[in-house]
């Protein structure tokens, strides 16, 4: 059934029966019960590969139940493909936008329009205003007759919330939509939710920050396993009940600093200058030790490791590697002198979407898997299994698309490339943005064991109880320029932020 059902006001607006999904050999969701409301805002959550995408996936057609019903205004239907949930009012806004980067944001919120009528003939001036239209709607300014690519991730997360909003969608599913945002377009996204409330529209919201959870949602369903464990009102459940409920433990255990001896000095940096962007910047990274980089967004801490790492290299400075000076001109060179690291934009810098993630985890080993020029699908398949079991990534089958993988579990194939390089260095840029707390668990315990290893880690975050919880010491930068070197004693939100805010500035987050 692929078209808009008359509603019955006493159903809710969707309800699910049963609802299971099989990969292969693998049950990823088990025999799911429930119901949305309308002008509701419901969160999702659980750890990654518990199964709360994979249910809204199944609401928004882009996979269909192995077994269960699905019933929208109390009439059973089904939903075959994402175009057919549009036709139905169901509409999915990605954890990483989706675009075509060489057309027009116009032209993107136009593309795959069920009610776009228009044969042979295309009203520039018509489409250009309603896209202009939607975008003052989201308080955003955004050239929409420029091509996409080149648009911020935040601006292009805002192009998805349009098409959304242009479709007339009674449930729109919002997966992790406020990880590449900034805080006033947290505010500008969560005032346009609940506007959407009012007009008695659903929002099924995917989140791993339980303050916007709480602060946004009237009901949490609480997945693990693939299990369906809780549906509850949010005030219902304490922070800690609701973790509980997600790993079955509690997150205060892991998120701590692990006792490490702090050796030599692996990684100096010396008055590193990109003009416009940064200057003096100035520091050092211990064997064993954990040094976090925070400030607010635009601060520069992201460009700085682009620098470090060669991918935009600095115009004046010096990088030392163990001591002894070195030319790092792209990241060749950075791989080949032991560094290592992991972006901040997963979707566009760390994986290649529709490659396996065999091909994804052995792509930056490439004299392992192809010493005589011929690649070793037998060493590939090898290396990549090691890393998948050790780092206990979830997936089908290694030959899976790394895109279809949960965006932890993309995270976990990105590092484990890096670790078959045997870094001393690793440079990690935001690693824990877009997952779980579940897989922040794991994440915590890993940066742990790296530092006991004795590798030097550069850790960037925006979450300042990361920074604290597991740095040795806490860089802090504004407006390109280092303004606090913090010692795990002297590091606090309050000093932190404080050197963050740029003077005579006022901080909306850290970022």
């Amino acid at each position: 059934m692929t078209e808009a059902v008359s509603p019955d006001a006493k159903a809710p607006l969707v309800s699910a029966r049963g609802i299971s999904k099989q990969f292969a050999s693998i049950e990823v969701l088990h025999d799911v019960d429930l119901d949305l409301e309308r002008g509701e805002i419901h969160a999702l959550l659980g750890e990654n590969g518990a199964g709360k995408s994979t249910f809204a996936k199944i609401l928004a057609g882009v996979h269909r139940p192995s077994r269960g019903t699905l019933m929208l205004n109390g009439q059973g239907v089904e939903i075959p493909s994402p175009l057919a949930a549009q036709k139905l009012g169901v509409s999915l806004i990605h954890q990483e936008p989706i675009s075509f980067p060489d057309l027009s944001v116009a032209e993107n919120l136009v593309l795959g329009r069920s009610d776009a009528k228009w044969l042979g003939h295309v009203p520039w001036a018509e489409m250009t205003r309603d896209a202009n239209r939607l975008m003052d709607l989201l308080g955003v300014r955004i050239d929409v007759t420029k091509p996409m690519r080149g648009l911020s991730i935040a601006d292009q997360q805002m192009v998805e919330i349009a098409r959304a909003l242009a479709s007339d969608s009674r449930l729109i599913i919002m997966d992790e939509p406020t990880a590449p945002l900034t805080p006033k377009e947290v505010a500008t996204l969560f005032a346009i939710a609940r506007r959407l409330r009012g007009e008695g529209r659903a929002i099924v919201f995917i989140s791993h920050r339980l303050e916007e959870v709480r602060a946004l949602c009237d009901r949490v369903t609480i997945f693990r396993d693939g299990n369906k464990i809780v549906t509850d009102t949010i005030g219902n459940l304490s922070d800690g009940d609701i973790i509980r409920l997600m790993i079955g433990r509690p997150l205060k255990e892991y998120m701590h600093k692990q006792g490490t001896t702090i050796g030599e000095v692996a990684l100096s940096v010396e008055n590193l200058t990109l003009p416009g962007v940064f200057s003096d910047i100035s520091f050092t990274v211990r064997k064993g030790e954990v040094v976090g980089l925070g400030g607010l967004v635009g601060a520069g801490r992201t460009d700085v490791a682009r620098a470090i790492f060669g991918v935009a290299p600095a115009a004046n400075g010096t990088v030392k590697i163990n001591g002894e000076p070195v030319s790092i001109k792209e990241p060749d060179d950075a791989i080949a002198l032991g560094l290592a690291f992991v972006p901040e934009d997963r979707a566009a810098a760390g994986i290649f979407r529709t490659l396996p993630v065999e091909q994804n985890i052995t792509a930056a080993v490439p004299k392992k898997i192809a010493p005589s020029g011929i690649i070793n699908r037998i060493v590939e398949k090898t290396l990549a299994s090691d890393a998948i079991r050790k780092l206990s990534i979830r997936l089908a089958s290694p030959r899976q698309p790394i895109g279809e993988l949960s965006g932890g579990n993309q995270q976990k194939a990105i590092l484990a490339r890096w670790l078959l390089t045997d870094p001393s260095v690793l440079i990690l840029d935001e690693p824990t943005r877009g997952i779980d707390i579940g897989v922040k668990a794991e994440f915590y315990d890993m940066i742990g064991e790296f530092a006991a290893q004795g590798r030097a880690i550069l850790l960037i975050s925006s979450e300042l109880p990361e920074l604290l919880a597991l740095c040795d010491r806490v860089l802090v930068m504004s407006e390109g320029r280092l303004t606090a070197n913090l010692s795990r004693a002297e590091a606090t939100q309050e000093s932190i932020m404080r050197a963050a805010v740029p003077r005579g500035g006022v901080a909306a987050g850290v970022a």
